[in-house]
């Protein structure tokens, strides 16, 4: 067995610093085979854990930041004829529906669920179409209706509010019918909902959109009232809005769906056959959006069925923001564009 030489008094004070100096670069630097210290350690903290999955707006598809509100998606039907003018609110809309009612007018369905407005109006009343039209969810704010679409809308199971209930009021600077407004930010505190809404339309990105073709001004034509877009400004403005100024919906898209249109089974007072809109089943469908057009097709399976669009490529997505929707009648209504 080989023995250590054995160390004079002055070469061992010099090893036993070397070694000292050694140990303390050892505890100041590691090596890769040491063990990790309690800094660094492998388990995950909150700086490095994954971050919460986005959430977004049902009616426009956009990304949300914070909660969901706790009231549902408030529908205000509008009056949407001169007599109307100034309509207030409907710069506060998620979405908007326009459809078809008696006499070749059309009424409008504001949607709100992101933001509430202090007031909404002229309200007017309810009709068969809204059965189609409206969210599962969703309340409706209304001058009412025929007895015979309060009986339908009631057996469909849609919540609605009219005058006599708290927030609803006449403005008595204007005439009637077209005086009824309702303070919307106060009756949606009143409101609850059980649980978010699904989303409206196929939501996706600009990216998402096929290239289509060029169109910078658009016209749906009812019948008896027609409703013009031009865009301008990466944003589609109503050329003939009623709204009052400053206060028009920022339609960031424009969405006209094609659909048959048949008879409520009731005339109005003035005489006119009510008109309802069969918003289910398929039919043709036009995008427009960044100043051009995509032509697709809609399907909904029942009234209440979940909307989808595809082209023939496959499926076709709303890029997400305010969109206006244009349920034009195929028979009878008409959409023209132009470059």
């Amino acid at each position: 067995m080989r023995h250590r030489p054995h160390l004079s008094s002055s070469r061992a004070v010099v090893a036993t610093l070397v070694a000292a100096s050694l140990l303390l670069a050892g505890c100041a630097g590691g090596t890769d085979e040491e063990e990790p210290s309690d800094a660094s350690s492998s388990e995950p903290t909150a700086e490095t854990s994954a971050p919460p999955e986005p959430t977004y707006w049902p009616l426009t598809g956009l990304e949300r930041t914070g909660k969901a509100p706790k009231h549902p998606v408030i529908v205000t039907k509008v009056d949407n004829t001169s007599s109307s003018a100034p309509q207030v609110g409907l710069g506060s809309a998620d979405l908007v529906v326009e459809e078809l009612v008696e006499g070749g007018y059309t009424r409008l369905a504001a949607f709100y669920y992101s933001q509430v407005p202090a007031d909404i109006g002229p309200v007017r009343s309810m009709r068969a179409s809204d059965i189609s039209i409206v969210p599962e969810g969703a309340t409706v704010v209304t001058s009412g209706a025929a007895q015979i679409t309060i009986n339908r809308i009631n057996a469909a199971g849609i919540p609605w509010i009219t005058e006599g209930a708290a927030g609803v009021y006449r403005d008595n600077s204007r005439s009637a019918p077209y005086n009824l407004f309702a303070h919307l930010a106060e009756i949606s505190k009143r409101l609850n909902a059980k649980e978010e809404p699904p989303a409206y339309l196929p939501w996706g990105t600009e990216a998402d959109l096929p290239k289509g073709g060029k169109a910078t001004s658009l016209t749906a034509d009812f019948g008896n009232h027609s409703t013009s877009w031009q865009y301008q400004g990466g944003t589609y403005v109503n050329t003939n809005s009623y709204a009052a100024q400053g206060d028009q919906f920022p339609a960031d898209s424009v969405l006209v769906m094609r659909v048959k249109v048949g008879d409520a089974g009731y005339r109005d007072p003035a005489g006119y056959p009510v008109p309802e809109t069969k918003f289910e089943g398929t039919g043709a469908a036009l995008l427009f959006h960044g100043g051009r057009v995509v032509r697709g097709t809609w399907e909904k399976d029942g009234l209440t069925g979940a909307i989808q669009l595809s082209t023939k490529d496959g499926e076709l997505t709303v890029p997400a923001g305010h969109v206006w929707v244009e349920l034009v009648p195929a028979v009878d209504g008409n959409i023209t564009f132009t470059k």
